[in-house]
Formats: structure tokens, C-alpha cells, sequence
């Protein structure tokens, strides 16, 4: 018996259960029961041996597929054990060569551009598991799967216990993502820092003050991989300036709440003031168009207005307000 094919396989659960129900039914199938349209199945099943030839009588008896089964099914497996093996074996392999290229990687590639999610993804994995003494990094809420986020809280764990410091920025709007807060928790169980803050910023990673990475001009295709010390510790100071300013994650204080939300109410005024469209302000701030939607209804309520216009009118004069109660 030699291996066999997908189209073989779907061959078996179609034609061939009918032929074989047939030999099961009699106690045995001659070749003269069999159709041209059903040859095939037939000498599929020969082949696999659940049909067995009596030479006696010159005709077919079907045998138990159980016994067939662990013939057939067996060797696969082992097959596919030996390929996973050999694939771990591999993966090792170039771990050596890898780190002898990040080494001298410095002086020769202070750039690398990485083209392709999965590739993006290997490279982070692999530069993590580099990583000795410390981890930033920023993300805005959106664009993240719960696949995603749960691969990255298996990778960020196994980075913290190995004693790497981790902190990380979300922006406001992560406080009402069940998968963020599920990723947040696994996290920050194990020492890693958690804030948010309610401005936009692009996704960030920092390793050891060494290695930055930043969204290429295609930021769901493409990503940048900095190796130059200047551009990096400028991108440290941006976290550092943005981390100062932000929120403990895990803090539940009502007065907490209440400077979250005039964060949030703050931002949506200036978007809404600047002229933004709908789309690019509900990214700007982490969240879909219908939650910002909800946003601006909310202002409405608050100034006591039906449309966008009396709206802007409305902050028109409020702000003038301002301006001739305090005019230093």
C-alpha cells in the first residue's frame, strides 16, 4: 500500500461507501458487480485492503475499516511528527546564524525594511527573544485581532519572566476592549506596566534602548526596523514624555474615571474643531465611527443643540467666552 491523495481520500467518502456498503451487504462484491463509474473506488479500496480477494471463489470480501484505519492513518501521523520535528530542527538552526547577523547588525543595517505580516511577526518574535533588559512599546487600540492580541500575551509573558521590563501605551479607548483588558491582565500578572492616554500615536516598539520598530509608509504591510543609537534613543524620549503623561491601566479611582473621560471629551472637540472626517478622527482615537458617533451626540446633549453646525456655533462662542473672561 503506497501513499495516497486528497482526491483519492474524497473518493473513498463518496463512491466508494456505496460500493463497499454493497460488499458489506452480500458478504462479498464480484468484479462483475462493479460499474466503469465505480471502477475507480473499487480498485481505491483493493488498494487500501478493504476489500480483500478470496481466491477460492474469485470474489471480493470487505474487511473491518478499523483495521484498515490504523494502517493508513498511522503512518501519516508519524510522517507528520517527523516533518514538525524536522521544521523545530530547522527553526533552531538559523536561531545561530540569526544572531551572529543582529550582531554586526548595527554597524552594517542601521535600516531593515520587513515586508509582510508574517515576516513582521518573525522578526519581532525572534528580536524578543533577544531582549535582556527592557520593552516598550505603544499601540493604538485598533487593528488588533483577540488572535492576535492572544499570541502576543503568550510571546510579552514568556519576555517578562525572563526578567525583561515591559511597559506598554494604549490609548484611552482600550479601557473598553474585553480582549485588550484580557491581554492587559495576563501582562501585567506577571510585572509588566500598563497606561493609557487619550492621544494618538503610531505603534512602537523599543528593545534595550538598542532596536526600535516603526510602521512603514504601508503600516499594515510593511515595517522599519531602526538600528541607529540616535534615531532609537529619540524614539525612547517620544515613549518616555508620552509614558509620564499617561494613566495606570489598572487604576479604577473614580477621580481616574472622571479625568479618562474629560480626556476623551477634550480630544473629540479638538478633532470635531480641526475639521477631521468622522473615519480618520474615530482612528485617531482608537475607537469605530459609531463610538464616535456617540461621542459628538454626547457634546450635542452638552451644549443643547440638534445639528453639527449649532454644535460648532455653539463651541464657537464658548471659546469666545473664554477669551474675553480671561484675556491674558
Amino acid at each position: 500500500m503506497t501513499g495516497h491523495t486528497a482526491e483519492q481520500r474524497a473518493l473513498l467518502e463518496t463512491v466508494a461507501v456505496e460500493v463497499y456498503e454493497r460488499a458489506a451487504i452480500a458478504g462479498k462484491l464480484r468484479t462483475s458487480d462493479i460499474s466503469p463509474q465505480e471502477q475507480p473506488a473499487f480498485e481505491l479500496m483493493v488498494d487500501l485492503g478493504l476489500l480483500l480477494l478470496d481466491p477460492t471463489t474469485s470474489t471480493y470480501t470487505p474487511v473491518d475499516p478499523a483495521l484498515v484505519q490504523a494502517r493508513v492513518v498511522g503512518p501519516l501521523g508519524q510522517r507528520g511528527a517527523a516533518l514538525l520535528s524536522e521544521a523545530s530542527d530547522w527553526s533552531r538552526s538559523f536561531e545561530g546564524v540569526s544572531r551572529s547577523f543582529r550582531r554586526v547588525a548595527n554597524d552594517l543595517h542601521p535600516f531593515t525594511e520587513l515586508r509582510g505580516v508574517d515576516n513582521i511577526n518573525r522578526f519581532i518574535e525572534a528580536t524578543l527573544e533577544d531582549a535582556t533588559t527592557e520593552l516598550l512599546t505603544a499601540q493604538p487600540t485598533i487593528g488588533r485581532s483577540s488572535a492576535a492580541l492572544e499570541r502576543a500575551a503568550e510571546r510579552d509573558t514568556r519576555t517578562v519572566q525572563r526578567g525583561v521590563s515591559m511597559r506598554t501605551l494604549y490609548q484611552h479607548s482600550a479601557r473598553r476592549s474585553h480582549v485588550v483588558q484580557e491581554y492587559v491582565d495576563q501582562v501585567m500578572a506577571h510585572g509588566a506596566q500598563v497606561r493609557t492616554l487619550e492621544e494618538f500615536f503610531n505603534r512602537l516598539i523599543v528593545v534595550d534602548r538598542q532596536l526600535a520598530v516603526i510602521p512603514g509608509a504601508d503600516s499594515s504591510q510593511t515595517a522599519i526596523a531602526i538600528r541607529e543609537p540616535s534615531l532609537v534613543a529619540y524614539l525612547a524620549d517620544i515613549f518616555e514624555r508620552y509614558w509620564e503623561r499617561a494613566r495606570p491601566f489598572d487604576d479604577r479611582a473614580e477621580t481616574t474615571r472622571r479625568i479618562v473621560a474629560a480626556d476623551v471629551r477634550n480630544l473629540t472637540l479638538r478633532l470635531l474643531t480641526e475639521g477631521h472626517s468622522d473615519p480618520a478622527s474615530a482612528k485617531r482615537m482608537g475607537v469605530s465611527t459609531r463610538t464616535y458617533a456617540g461621542y459628538i451626540a454626547a457634546l450635542k446633549a452638552e451644549f443643547g443643540v440638534q445639528t453639527r453646525f449649532q454644535l460648532g456655533y455653539a463651541l464657537g462662542l464658548d471659546d469666545d467666552r473664554e477669551y474675553h473672561e480671561d484675556p491674558s
